[in-house]
């Protein structure tokens, strides 16, 4: 059975300050908007509709999840396991250009 890839800083708030490092922090010469692009284009092109709409909602709009939840008429708890499988798949898609 093969081991499942997990993305390990769920709950330590590492992978929010990633992503709002990309989308916002400036350009010091390493190539963050070449990233931020990229990012923004696996957000449009590979994420379902659903997480795309939870990720637009938290990471542009700043909603927390339970706003979220409200706006969807979902549990908090199912935004926060979009997001998370949202996460990984950024996450393993970017890890091919990084």
């Amino acid at each position: 059975m093969p081991i499942r890839e997990r993305y390990s800083d769920t709950y330590t708030g590492e992978a929010d300050e990633n992503i709002r490092r990309i989308l916002y922090g400036s350009d010091d010469g390493s190539g963050r908007t070449k990233l931020k692009g990229l990012l923004l284009n696996v957000i449009k092109n590979e994420l379902t509709p659903r997480q795309k709409e939870i990720i637009m909602l938290y990471y542009f709009k700043n909603e927390n999840t339970t706003e979220i939840s409200k706006r969807l008429g979902v549990s908090p708890q199912a935004v926060s396991a979009a997001m998370s499988r949202a996460r990984l798949r950024m996450f393993r898609i970017l890890k091919y250009y990084l």
